[in-house]
Parts: structure tokens; C-alpha cells; sequence
């Protein structure tokens, strides 16, 4: 929609003055952000200057990229020639890498069967003391469950005991407070 149409819109649907002076600032605004401002406009003569001036540099940038071109050649061909003497040097070392990676591998293997040997030792060994353990913990735990026996029956004559002397404190406090209470009965 074209600002004329917007504003003729926002004019006629607009309740008062002060509505009214808002849009046509707003569509003012609004043509002066769409055209520049007349200083702003180049001239002919400053435009063929404008053009000789990049016309020159880029003159100027295409030699500089010629010769930027030539140089990364003989740097990219002395890259290439430093890069096939590090492959050559490469590849012996890779080589030589090998032959000790079989050596070491052979070395390892005789040490992986070794330790094998030792672990099958070790297993065996371990299996009997673990039968030992499970024996000594069977008669552990035997002698714990006669100890537990032994201090249910402590804990059951204790309980008793307790019973019997928490009656007689109770019989004693009640004769206590009964006295008490007959003495106070005399007193009144």
C-alpha cells in the first residue's frame, strides 16, 4: 500500500486533530527515509572522477594479484618438492615403526601367555582360601547364634528381674501416696 493510501486511511479513521497531525508526520518520516537528501546526490563530474580513481586501483590490485599469483606458485612447487622428501622420510620411518611394533607385539604375547599362567596360580590359590573363609565364617557364625541364644535368655530374666522391681517400686509409691493421703485426712 502506498504511503498517499495509508495516510488518506489513517486521516479519515482518525478521531481528532491530534490523531490526524500524528499520521501525516508519520507519512512525512516516512518520504524522507525513502528519498535521499538532495546534498547527498552525486554530481556527473564526481562520478567520472569517482570511476577513473577505482579504474586505477584496480589497475593497480590486478598487478598485485599477478604477481601474488606467481609468488604462491613457486612457494605451492617448493611446498610440493618439501613434501615429497618428508614422504620419502616418512615412509622409512613408517617401515622401521613396524618391524618394532612386530618385535614388541612378539614380546608381549610371551609376557600376555606368562601372566596367564601366573592368573591361573593366582585362581587357584584364591579358590582354597575362599573355601577357608566360608569354613571360618560357618563357625563365626555358629558361635554368634549361641551367643545370641545366650544373651536372649540374659535379656529374658533381665526383662523379669525389671518387671519385679517396677511392681515393687509401684507398690511402694502407692502405699506412699496412701499414707500421705491418710495423714492428710487426720490433719482436716
Amino acid at each position: 500500500m502506498s504511503v498517499a493510501l495509508r495516510l488518506y486511511e489513517q486521516l479519515t479513521e482518525a478521531p481528532d486533530e491530534k490523531s490526524r497531525a500524528r499520521a501525516i508526520a508519520e507519512a512525512l518520516e516516512q518520504l524522507e527515509d525513502r528519498y535521499p537528501q538532495i546534498k547527498d546526490v552525486a554530481t556527473a563530474p564526481q562520478l567520472q572522477e569517482t570511476e577513473l580513481r577505482l579504474q586505477k586501483e584496480i589497475e593497480k590490485i590486478r598487478l598485485e594479484v599477478k604477481e601474488t599469483e606467481l609468488r604462491l606458485q613457486k612457494e605451492t612447487e617448493q611446498a610440493r618438492l618439501a613434501i615429497h622428501e618428508v614422504e620419502g622420510k616418512l615412509r622409512k620411518e613408517i617401515e622401521q615403526v613396524r618391524l618394532e611394533i612386530h618385535e614388541v607385539e612378539g614380546k608381549l604375547r610371551k609376557e600376555i601367555e606368562q601372566v596367564r599362567l601366573e592368573i591361573r596360580e593366582v585362581e587357584g590359590k584364591l579358590r582354597k582360601e575362599i573355601e577357608q573363609v566360608r569354613l571360618e565364617i560357618r563357625e563365626v557364625e555358629s558361635r554368634l547364634q549361641k551367643d545370641i541364644r545366650q544373651i536372649e535368655v540374659k535379656i529374658e530374666k533381665t526383662r523379669s528381674d525389671l518387671v519385679r522391681w517396677v511392681v515393687g517400686v509401684g507398690l511402694l509409691q502407692s502405699s506412699l501416696i496412701i499414707g500421705v493421703l491418710l495423714k492428710i485426712a487426720h490433719l482436716i
